[in-house]
C-alpha cells in the first residue's frame, strides 16, 4: 500500500513541477530542456519505487 502512495506522490510532484515550468518566463528552448529533465527524473523515480533499479 505504501508503494502505491509513493508512486502517486511522485506522479503528482512531477505534474506540479511541469506546471510550474510552463509558468516560468523563459524562452521555449529552456522550457523544453527543463521539461525533458523533469520527465526523466520522474521516470527514474517511478522505476525505483517499482523496484526495477
Amino acid at each position: 500500500m505504501s508503494m502505491i502512495i509513493s508512486v502517486l506522490i511522485t506522479f503528482l510532484v512531477v505534474i506540479l513541477v511541469l506546471y510550474l515550468i510552463r509558468m516560468l518566463p523563459i524562452d521555449g528552448r529552456a522550457k523544453q530542456i527543463a521539461t525533458i529533465v523533469v520527465i526523466i527524473i520522474g521516470i527514474v523515480s517511478l522505476l525505483k519505487y517499482l523496484a526495477v533499479f
